[in-house]
């Protein structure tokens, strides 16, 4: 299983983020994520840079491939805009580069007021999204009059050899079956056997699932889990909360129910080995066929170190 590093954008600063990506390949992980946000989910994260102009900035300090985990191409930018930036980050990384996309939190696409919608709804545009992208992308200038997007006479010139794959993350029934059918592969943030099992079921094959666990890395893990519980405690928040609240002082709010202890069944947290190990397990066990793991608070460095001399070791 290739096992990579995740980039939290809500959390780090450009140059942090940069720096990071440089210090995960030379401790020998084999590929990144980078989420895409408008803000942090809580003001403690802090960050919350543009997200394309970070991927290209990547291209420059490293050779690992880059995946958005996720992208939501429906409301805050429209889909045409999108492609022209997966298309650009596709030519700057020579090909490696994958387009994760989903519906989206109302966290960041409600800021120009538009209404968040219901997630049937959200799953439909998505569908139509990942449409004009792909015809986008095919080359030739574009008429698209679809249900929620309208594209005139659109183009894109600066196109990658092979058009970016498109990585679909589903949580629910409806959203993985979504992704079997027209994803180039799976993304996720748990290991549910079942959901690995029902997209590849639902059509989605042997096509790539990934799947993303998140660490805080200390001396110890009380304060693994202090750290955590400072700065992710909407980690904790449960159920379809995460894409309908709409600011991060909501989620503070939603998060005073949190208790510290939750942190332990959402976060490695400390620096030990075999707890991080244990975590990739259950990812493999689950069938995903890539694992990125992030890192919370100031100790990424230390994790980076951890992974290079005894992670990679053992199960490599």
């Amino acid at each position: 299983m290739r096992i990579g590093y995740f980039l939290s954008t809500e959390e780090y600063t450009p140059a942090e983020l940069l720096e990071q990506a440089r210090g995960a390949e030379r401790a020998g992980f084999e590929a990144l994520w980078i989420s895409d946000h408008y803000h942090p989910w809580t003001d403690a994260q802090g960050q919350s840079p543009f997200v394309w102009s970070v991927i290209g900035a990547l291209s420059q300090v490293c050779q690992l491939p880059v995946t958005t985990a996720v992208t939501c191409p429906t409301v805050r930018i429209h889909p045409a805009v999108v492609a022209q930036a997966a298309a650009t980050s596709a030519v700057m990384h020579s090909g490696r580069f994958v387009l994760g996309v989903g519906s989206g939190e109302a966290l960041n696409e409600h800021i120009l007021g538009d209404a968040w919608p219901q997630t049937d709804v959200r799953l439909e545009m998505l569908e139509e999204a990942v449409e004009v992208m792909r015809e986008l992308w095919r080359g030739g200038f574009v008429n698209h009059h679809g249900k929620h997007y309208t594209v005139e006479h659109a183009r894109i010139y600066t196109l990658p050899d092979t058009p970016p794959p498109v990585y679909v993350s589903g949580f629910g029934p409806k959203a993985v079956d979504l992704a079997a059918r027209i994803g180039d592969g799976f993304v996720n943030t748990s290991p549910d056997a079942e959901l690995v099992r029902r997209f590849r079921e639902g059509g989605g094959g042997g096509k790539p699932c990934q799947a993303g666990f998140k660490a805080a890395y200390a001396p110890s893990e009380e304060e693994g889990m202090r750290i955590a519980y400072e700065r992710w405690p909407n980690a904790g928040v449960p159920g379809e909360l995460s894409q309908v609240l709409p600011s991060p002082r909501h989620f503070e709010q939603a998060a005073e129910l949190v208790r510290p202890e939750t942190m332990k069944d959402a976060f490695v947290c400390g620096r030990d080995t075999d707890a991080h190990l244990a975590k990739i397990e259950e990812y493999a066990k689950a069938g995903f066929d890539e694992v990125y793991v992030a890192n919370t608070g100031p100790n990424w460095q230390g994790l980076l170190d951890l992974y290079q001399r005894e992670v990679f070791p053992r199960v490599r």
